[in-house]
């Protein structure tokens, strides 16, 4: 008897605890996520670290937010949250959580670690890689590889998009990440492009501000305000040489400022998420830094997304002005890939506007994606017209393949996009 009772109690042993037999849980998921969280509720962080290399520190700020954890309840989604704000605070392919025991009962201990095996020495990156069926290809990359908190980057690019002409050249970038502070950061960029120009902006310049070559070199700080507010201030100083033979080289050469804000609430891991991304920038070419161009840029953009389940919602806004002789290179641009898209900017305007106001919507739902664009650009205010055009797509892991159409009462030429991360 006493056999039979010591073989039951060890049978009976594995089952101990286990509230619905293994293979036959008929809960739901809402269940299941709600025992989980009850589960979870009962533990306390106990304290809270960012693993990996000894260079790789987090703001101040976001420090605040992880030290926020301890002594609160163990919560998975804000614990993703966080490892994601931290991966892109770091540039780094991944970063993982984990949730060990704590010294005293109840209490847990959360690591981020940035797994060894992740780490590049070199690290490249594709900016553009675009198709425009009336501008053709544009394509930016380049390689980059961090030394005792300094980084270096090199690369090229080809791009017929962002400005009236095509510029291709060489782009050379120096960074340190934290300077005296951890709220503090400086960049040093030098640049050299030559241009070709389309035969509608020749045409309409007479020649006038056109240039073969230009090279750029711009010292630039950013400074941290707050954790979703910073200021980049800096200079420019910029050389272009003439098209026309003989003509002596000139500069532009300015102060640049621009306050930036970034916020996000959730994460991709969460049913739903939002971001804000705001920037005010001016350019001013002042006469004490002996420029051959007067002028003042200012330059106002606004993007706001919403994203439910599998639903996202982009609303976009843009507002600029030029005064003063500002060279080719410092004008606004519409009728490209992100500004009234389906319009071909040198029918909009062949030597660029001195002012711009646009705004667009896009909606996708899985990969398919449609939007609508309508804006104006141009120089005095009788020239001043909106335009409209709207589009669709497919859109799948930053691969892009759309069509939009200019509105009008004449034909519609519709435009094609294909690329990259645009």
């Amino acid at each position: 008897m006493k056999m039979l009772l010591l073989a039951a109690i060890v049978c009976s042993v594995p089952l101990a605890g286990c509230d619905v037999p293994y293979g036959n849980d008929d809960r739901s998921d809402d269940e299941k996520a709600l025992q989980e969280l009850n589960v979870n509720a009962k533990y306390t962080v106990e304290s809270v670290q960012v693993s990996g290399q000894k260079n790789w520190r987090i703001s101040d700020a976001l420090r605040t937010e992880v030290d926020k954890m301890v002594g609160s309840k163990l919560d998975y989604p804000a614990l993703d949250r966080l490892a994601d704000r931290i991966k892109k605070e770091l540039h780094v392919p991944a970063v993982s959580v984990n949730v060990g025991k704590g010294t005293e009962p109840g209490h847990v201990v959360v690591n981020f670690e940035v797994p060894k095996s992740h780490e590049q020495p070199l690290e490249l990156n594709v900016a553009k890689f675009l198709y425009d069926s009336k501008l053709g290809w544009s394509a930016e990359g380049d390689g980059s590889t961090a030394i005792k908190g300094n980084k270096f980057t090199f690369g090229i690019v080809s791009d017929s998009d962002a400005l009236i002409e095509r510029f291709a050249g060489i782009k050379a970038k120096f960074e340190r990440k934290h300077v005296a502070t951890e709220r503090l950061r400086v960049r040093f960029e030098f640049d050299s492009f030559h241009e070709q120009w389309n035969a509608s902006t020749l045409l309409a310049s007479d020649q006038a501000g056109i240039y073969r070559s230009r090279q750029v070199f711009m010292p630039e700080a950013t400074l941290v305000i707050a954790a979703p507010l910073e200021l980049d201030f800096g200079t420019s100083f910029s050389r272009y040489r003439p098209e026309q033979p003989g003509a002596k080289t000139e500069s532009s050469n300015a102060v640049v400022t621009t306050l930036r804000y970034h916020q996000r609430w959730g994460s991709a891991k969460d049913p739903q998420d939002q971001e804000l991304n705001g920037s005010f920038s001016m350019r001013a070419g002042i006469r004490a830094f002996e420029t051959d161009a007067d002028f003042t840029r200012q330059m106002a953009q606004a993007r706001y997304r919403f994203r439910r389940d599998r639903n996202k919602v982009e609303v976009g806004f843009v507002a600029g002005s030029i005064h003063g002789n500002a060279p080719l290179f410092e004008k606004f641009v519409a009728g490209n890939a992100t500004t009234l898209r389906g319009w071909n900017k040198f029918e909009l305007d062949p030597l660029g506007g001195s002012h711009i106001v646009h705004g667009s919507i896009d909606y996708g739902y899985r990969w398919l994606q449609v939007f609508y664009d309508t804006g104006a650009i141009w120089d005095t205010a009788r020239e001043r017209e909106r335009k409209q055009s709207v589009g669709t797509g497919f859109k799948k892991d930053g691969f892009q393949l759309a069509v939009a159409f200019p509105i009008r009462s004449s034909h519609m030429e519709p435009i094609f996009y294909a690329g990259l991360n645009f």
